[in-house]
């Protein structure tokens, strides 16, 4: 990510020496002259250093630093000092002044001091980014595959993966594209830097623009400081832009501009911030049939699919899936109570046989439900859904009314009579949820929005749910098309 850093120092001829040494392309630097020039700057724009000369900081020196690291993004405090006071400097830092400097210094020393605590604070701010619960990161090789069609995939993308161009992932809903974004970022020259994920179809066209970009403050209702937006906390990094055909068409302009420029510009902005970062964006519709239908700019899509990659379904790649389960049970062994350690010849072949709409998000969700739901060391058919195991099923009934209840016609699928209670519940729920869902996308023929509008529920928990339940708007669109 870009360093901020405000420079306040009231000398021009120290001001100017440091802006030299603070000259690098990680860094923008913000440079005030007095004490109200600071508060005023600070109060407006997020920084992560603050790097003051003694005399800005008043008599009150204690108090001045720890307002300072009490500021929303607690930034880290940097002292010049034209005396070299060993006192002074002693108090300075039990105030919690993270170093004072000595203007005495050598350039080459002060220079190294200040690479370190900035470095220091990059590699805290990336590692903030990444989600607390995380699992390991993915690596390619963990796309190991039996399957032709994904060797011949696979061979590609390790091609790819150690150049810095920019990428187009396809694919059906479920079938990985974030996760292989992720592990091509992981084996690429940028690993060491961040990997930000955002779906650009959970957002509102404004909230979207601000995220990618940051904003001014002002900029809008709301806007009370100035924010970093994803492309700047990315920087030396990997921005993964998932759902990119729902980008909205004013946004496709300025994302082609920062491709094409390499700076960005926040919103209510009137200057850019060069950034070095590399695009990895993902789709699940035809983009080149999005172009021709008006809905998506084709010099964006040609700039986009510098490297195009369309990960092969699951429904054609079976022989994969029994290594594949055998890999979800090892991955959520940590994380389940569970006794199960293998899957059964009877299972496995069911498991094959399903032609999986879901692609691998679903098989994931049936072999964590099955290792819930499992009493014994062996997923067996009975742990399985009905629609992959071949019983029947509540799925393709109507559920029952008021009046069936009364004549105790109501009849429980036999697997469920195996379950306890609480287990036959959350079956029962997720039936639901899932013909629940499924008959409101039908109902507005697939819109999201509105969905979730008569869901009562955000349009971002609507996405999650649809992701794990296998569910995809285009396929009610196009029914509600015929």
């Amino acid at each position: 990510m870009l360093a901020r850093i405000v420079l306040a120092v009231e000398s021009a001829a120290t001001q100017s020496r440091f802006s030299q040494l603070l000259n690098r392309p990680d860094f923008v630097v913000d440079a005030v002259r007095s004490s109200n020039d600071l508060w005023e700057t600070v109060s407006r724009e997020s920084y992560d250093v603050v790097v003051v000369d003694r005399g800005c900081l008043g008599v009150r020196a204690s108090e001045t630093i720890n307002s300072l690291r009490t500021l929303p993004d607690s930034p880290d405090v940097l002292v010049i000092c034209d005396k070299d006071d060993a006192q002074d400097r002693a108090e300075l830092l039990a105030a919690g002044c993270l170093s004072a400097l000595y203007t005495g210094l050598p350039n080459k020393m002060l220079e190294e001091a200040l690479s370190a605590v900035l470095e220091r604070r990059l590699q805290t701010a990336e590692e903030s980014l990444v989600p607390p619960d995380s699992a390991r990161e993915p690596q390619l090789s963990d796309f190991v595959s039996a399957s032709p069609a994904m060797q011949t995939f696979m061979n590609v993308v390790h091609r790819v993966a150690a150049s810095d161009a920019t990428l187009l992932i396809m694919g059906e809903t479920g079938v990985g594209k974030e996760r292989l974004a992720r592990a091509i970022h992981a084996e690429s020259p940028r690993s060491g830097g961040p990997f930000i994920a955002i779906n650009c179809g959970a957002l509102s066209e404004m909230l979207l623009e601000s995220e990618l970009f940051g904003h001014e403050e002002g900029a809008f209702t709301g806007a009370s400081r100035a924010r970093r937006g994803w492309f700047e906390l990315a920087h030396n990094g990997t921005i993964f832009l998932d759902e990119i055909g729902e980008m909205p068409k004013h946004l496709q302009v300025k994302l082609l501009t920062v491709l094409q420029t390499r700076e960005i510009q926040r919103v209510g902005a009137e200057t850019s911030v060069a950034i070095d970062v590399r695009v990895i964006a993902a789709s699940n519709r035809d983009l080149a049939v999005e172009v021709d239908e008006g809905n998506f700019r084709r010099d964006l899509y040609y700039r986009l699919s510098v490297v195009s990659l369309t990960i092969p379904p699951l429904r054609e790649r079976h022989e994969d899936i029994p290594a594949l389960a055998e890999g979800l049970l090892n991955h959520f062994r940590a994380e389940i109570p569970s006794r199960v350690t293998r899957v059964s010849k009877q299972a496995t072949a069911a498991l094959c046989r399903y032609d999986w709409p879901g692609n691998v998000r679903e098989l994931m969700n049936v072999i964590e439900r099955a290792m819930l739901l499992s009493d014994y060391e062996e997923i067996s058919l009975g742990d399985l859904p009905a629609s992959i195991s071949g019983s029947q099923t509540t799925s393709d009934q109507e559920f029952p009314t008021p009046e069936a209840i009364e004549d105790e016609t109501l009849r429980v699928p036999s697997q469920w009579l195996m379950q306890p209670l609480r287990d036959a519940r959350q079956m029962l729920l997720a039936e639901f949820e899932r013909a629940y869902i499924a008959g409101l996308l039908e109902a507005t023929g697939g819109k999201v929005g509105e969905t979730a509008d008569r869901a009562g529920i955000r349009p971002r928990s609507l996405f999650e749910k649809m992701k794990r339940l296998g569910l995809r708007k285009e396929d009610f669109r196009q029914r509600q098309g015929k």
